[in-house]
C-alpha cells in the first residue's frame, strides 16, 4: 500500500536537523515540510498520546499487585496488634500488607476496550499521514506557481530584448527621416511598460518564494533558490491511467483519510461491545497477605530476632472470589450503551461521507484535467496564430507598410498568448499530478 510521502515521515532516512540544500527541489521541499511543519508535528504528538492510552487500557487487563507498610508509636488505651488484646502501655508497631487482584469474566469490557483504544491510536497515525499529504500537496502548488512565475520572467525579458531591437532599428530609420520620430516615442513609452512587467514579474517571484518558505517554516531573510526545470520536461501520466473510477478504487484503499474514518468506526464498534458488558456480571479474583510487629509481644528477644519471629508468626493471607452484579445503577449503564451506538452511527456517517468526498474530488478533478488539456490546446493554437500574425507584422513595419501602433498590439498580442499558454501548460501539469496524488503516486517532476 502507498501512502503519499509516508516514506518522509516513517523511515527515518532524513534527520530533522537536515541540512539545508543550496538549492530546493520538490522532492527536498516536501521533505522539509514534513518534517518542520507545525501540524505534522502537532498530529505526530495527537498519535504518541493516542499510543499512550492505549497502552494504559491494555495495561488494564493485567493482574494488580500491591505493597503497604507502615511504622508508628501508639499511646493510651489501644488494641496491640499482635495480641488483639487492649493495652495501655506505649509501645511501637510495624505494619506489612501485600494484595492484588485480576478481573476474571467482565463480558469482555477490558479487551473491547484496549482494542478501541489501539484502534484509535491506528487512526491517529493515519491523521498523520492525512496531514503530511495535505502540507506535500501545497508545496507542490508552491513549487509550480514558482516556476509559472520564473517562467514569466523570461517572457519579460524576451520581450524587452524584442522591444530594445525595434527601439534601434526605429531609432536609425528616423534618423535618416524613413520614419517620424512618434514612432520612436512609442516604442520607448512600450520598452517602458516592458520594463514595468519584467520588475512585476521578478515580484511575483519573491512573493511566490515567500510563500513557500512560510510553509516551510523557513527565515524569510535567508536565501532560498529551487531547481528550475522546463514545465515540458515535466513526466505525466496519460489519461488512459488516470481514469475516475479506477483512480478512486485506488484512492479508497490507500488514501489515509478514509483508513482513519474506517479505524474509527471499528473502534466505535468495538466501544460498543465494551459499553453493553455494563449490563453483565463481573467476576474478580483477589487475594491479601499481611503481617505485624509489636516491640510489646513477650518474643521479643533481640531486636532482628524479635522483629523476624513476629513477622513470621503473624502472617496472614486470604484469596477469594468475588461477584459484583449490576442491579440499578441509575440507567448509566442502559445511556452509556445507548451513547456508544448513536457515536457508533456518527462515525459510520463520517466514513460514508469522506467517501463520497473522496469520489466527488476525485471526479472533479478528472474534470478539470479535461478543462485544462482543452485549454491548453486552446492556448497552442492561439500562441501559434499570435506568432505569425507577429512575424507578419514585423516584416510590414519593416516595410514601412504598418505603422508602430499597430506592431506593439501584435507584439503584445503575442506576449499576451506566450503567458497564457505557460499559465495554460502548469495548470495541466497541476490537474494531471493532482490526479497522480489520489492514486498514490508520489508527487515528482
Amino acid at each position: 500500500m502507498k501512502y503519499l510521502f509516508s516514506l518522509f515521515l516513517f523511515c527515518g532516512a532524513i534527520s530533522l536537523q537536515a541540512q539545508e540544500p543550496a538549492q530546493w527541489d520538490l522532492k527536498s521541499c516536501v521533505e522539509y515540510a514534513i518534517q518542520h511543519n507545525i501540524s505534522v508535528q502537532q498530529a505526530d504528538v495527537s498519535a504518541r498520546l493516542a499510543k499512550l492510552q492505549a497502552q494504559l487500557a491494555n495495561s488494564n487487563r493485567l493482574p494488580t499487585i500491591n505493597g503497604s507498610t507502615g511504622m508508628g508509636m501508639r499511646f493510651g488505651r489501644s488494641i496491640d496488634p499482635t495480641t488483639n488484646g487492649f493495652s495501655s502501655t506505649q509501645f511501637l508497631y510495624n505494619n506489612f500488607g501485600l494484595n492484588g487482584g485480576v478481573q476474571l469474566f467482565n463480558a469482555g469490557k477490558l479487551k473491547n476496550n484496549a482494542d478501541a483504544t489501539s484502534l484509535s491510536w491506528y487512526a491517529s497515525e493515519a491523521d498523520k499521514l492525512t496531514i503530511a499529504n495535505d502540507i506535500s500537496l501545497n508545496v507542490a502548488t508552491y513549487y509550480l506557481q514558482i516556476l509559472s512565475a520564473i517562467e514569466q520572467t523570461e517572457i519579460a525579458k524576451i520581450q524587452i530584448q524584442q522591444t530594445k531591437e525595434q527601439l534601434i532599428a526605429t531609432g536609425k530609420r528616423v534618423e535618416v527621416g524613413l520614419l517620424p520620430e512618434l514612432n520612436l516615442l512609442e516604442l520607448e513609452t512600450q520598452l517602458a511598460n516592458d520594463s514595468s512587467s519584467y520588475i512585476s514579474a521578478i515580484s511575483t517571484v519573491q512573493q511566490s518564494k515567500l510563500n513557500m518558505m512560510a510553509l516551510l517554516n523557513l527565515d524569510a531573510a535567508k536565501p532560498f533558490e529551487i531547481i528550475v526545470q522546463p514545465v515540458d520536461q515535466i513526466k505525466l501520466q496519460a489519461f488512459a491511467d488516470l481514469q475516475p473510477d479506477y483512480v478512486f478504487n485506488l484512492a479508497s484503499q490507500n488514501m489515509p483519510n478514509v483508513k482513519a474514518a474506517t479505524l474509527r468506526v471499528k473502534a466505535a464498534e468495538k466501544n460498543t461491545l465494551a459499553a453493553k458488558a455494563g449490563f453483565y456480571p463481573t467476576l474478580s479474583f483477589g487475594y491479601n497477605f499481611t503481617s505485624n510487629f509489636s516491640n510489646q509481644s513477650k518474643n521479643w528477644g533481640t531486636v532482628w530476632n524479635g522483629w523476624n519471629t513476629q513477622v513470621s508468626n503473624n502472617f496472614g493471607q486470604n484469596v477469594g472470589l468475588q461477584m459484583s452484579i449490576p442491579l440499578f445503577n441509575g440507567n448509566q449503564s442502559k445511556l452509556n450503551y445507548q451513547q456508544s451506538k448513536l457515536n457508533l452511527n456518527n462515525v459510520m456517517l463520517q466514513a460514508d461521507n469522506t467517501q463520497l468526498k473522496l469520489k466527488q474530488d476525485i471526479y472533479s478533478s478528472y474534470t478539470n484535467a479535461i478543462v485544462a488539456y482543452n485549454k491548453l490546446n486552446a492556448a497552442q493554437k492561439a500562441l501559434n496564430s499570435s506568432e505569425k500574425t507577429y512575424q507578419f507584422a514585423t516584416k510590414r513595419y519593416e516595410l514601412g507598410l504598418l505603422g508602430t501602433i499597430e506592431l506593439l498590439n501584435n507584439q503584445n498580442n503575442y506576449l499576451k498568448a506566450k503567458v497564457n499558454f505557460k499559465t495554460a501548460q502548469y495548470e495541466y501539469v497541476f490537474r494531471i499530478k493532482l490526479l497522480e496524488f489520489y492514486k498514490g503516486e508520489a508527487l515528482t517532476l
